[in-house]
């Protein structure tokens, strides 16, 4: 059975509202499927972004339908949409890198790290398992790439939900690093980091630091979405193309 005909029987068994619009009978529906997997991926320069971030190209903006899918897989354990998340970072991977096919050589997808308390209250790696979705779908492709976990934590953070964007750099800086005896594997292809949503663009900053310092060359980053700054007064969005970026 494929997994969407799987995920449809389970739909029938278990119903649940679509995370995305709320209509019933179905977790996700089509509706929200295809703004999430049909969006056009584009750059997603951070405002202010801070030194050394890598271009980053996001599927889709952070809101709407795609917000509530994102924090359902996040936060609320909803695995079965990791398949449309990643297929979405995949198609931001191939912006960001464009491919000739099988005689590229091969992409390596590094995911950002999560901190071993996080994934144990949450259950799962989010980020990793998007990555590992994105991985399939792009192979599937005639893609060449594979996941490479080659970064973690070595020192604690702050909460940066309510951090500014200077704060979140501080906050950040140095925080990460790659695994011993992993650095060797990062000239076997090109490096692409990926994330599941791009704010300030701190995270994506500090990892390609990290990298850098271990030899490896980072030529992009992708992630699922990017946040959106709005200017001041109601119902004025900047334009796609302005779209201020993760973490």
């Amino acid at each position: 059975m494929s997994v969407t005909l799987f995920d449809a029987a389970l739909d029938l068994l278990v119903p649940v509202p679509c995370v995305g619009c709320g209509t019933p009978h179905i977790q996700l529906c089509a509706a929200c499927r295809a703004e999430l997997e049909g969006a056009r991926p584009r750059a997603a320069r951070p405002h202010a972004a801070p030194p050394g971030l890598p271009e980053v190209y996001a599927a889709t903006t952070y809101e709407g339908a795609a917000r509530q899918i994102l924090l359902a897989h996040k936060e609320r354990g909803a695995l079965r949409l990791a398949q449309p998340l990643g297929r979405a970072l995949a198609a931001a991977v191939r912006a960001a890198v464009p491919t000739g096919g099988a005689r590229d050589s091969p992409l390596l997808l590094v995911p950002m790290p999560s901190a071993t308390a996080t994934v144990r209250a949450r259950g799962h790696d989010p980020t990793r398992r998007l990555t590992l979705v994105a991985a399939r779908a792009l192979r599937r492709a005639g893609v060449p790439a594979r996941v490479l976990a080659v970064l973690r934590q070595r020192r604690g953070t702050a909460d940066q939900s309510e951090l500014g964007a200077a704060e979140r750099l501080r906050n950040l800086s140095g925080a990460l690093t790659v695994r011993p005896h992993r650095g060797g594997q990062l000239g076997r292809g090109r490096i692409v980091l990926v994330d599941d949503l791009v704010t300030t663009g701190a995270t994506l900053a500090d990892a390609a630091r990290a990298l850098a310092e271990a030899g490896g060359d980072v030529l992009a980053a992708a992630v699922v979405a990017a946040t959106v700054r709005r200017r001041p007064g109601p119902g004025r969005p900047l334009s796609p193309g302005s779209w201020a970026s993760g973490r």
